[in-house]
């Protein structure tokens, strides 16, 4: 899917391997202050939340040098996820053809917890995604407790930018704010990964 200059995946990355063969691990517990890369299913659902939500995956796992995007992708850095906002701000996808606000533009057409509140991304959903990126509510792994959270209200995806030893950008949308956060915080938790050229 294009936007922009950029070209990425249409879906949420789904492997249980590094582009060399072998497994990405999945560790219960706290990981914060590891930094072996691990990727896990939410609430370990290989049927449901894996087919329509993709594996989360820790920031030493996408960055490990085996890679995990196909061919010819790479995790998106900060600053690709950057080029990404900015495009969509700039081009008129703000709520309402202007603004920062661009979650609803980002954000799938189902799925999401429900908003009353106008521009929200969880507020009549069936007028989201009009950039085509189809962001999905996957939630994330909470690498501190081991627990899975937000299914459905929100959405964590990885850079493979680093910000200090166990900390790292990541963007979000939440389906009680109109806009794409970014913001840095645990390596070890579980976010999903989107690729791009």
């Amino acid at each position: 899917m294009s936007i922009g200059s950029q070209v990425w995946m249409v879906e949420n990355l789904k492997t249980s391997h590094y582009n060399n063969g072998d497994a990405i691990l999945t560790k219960a517990g706290d990981v914060s202050t590891e930094t072996t890369g691990y990727q896990w299913i939410y609430n370990n659902n290989a049927g449901g939340e894996l087919d329509t939500y993709g594996r989360l995956y820790s920031y030493f796992s996408v960055t490990d040098s085996r890679g995990v995007c196909p061919t010819g992708f790479h995790v998106p850095s900060d600053a690709e996820f950057t080029t990404l906002r900015d495009y969509l701000v700039n081009n008129g996808f703000g709520y309402g053809g202007s603004g920062i606000n661009i979650g609803k533009a980002m954000a799938s057409t189902s799925g999401w917890t429900t908003s009353t509140t106008a521009g929200d991304v969880g507020y009549l959903q069936a007028s989201n995604n009009s950039s085509g990126f189809t962001v999905l509510p996957g939630g994330y792994h909470n690498g501190g407790t081991g627990a899975d959270n937000e299914l459905g209200a929100s959405a964590y995806f990885r850079t493979s930018s680093s910000t200090g030893a166990f900390t790292s950008w990541y963007y979000t949308l939440q389906y009680n704010y109109g806009y794409l956060g970014r913001n840095d915080f645990g390596s070890g938790n579980g976010y999903s990964v989107r690729c791009v050229k």
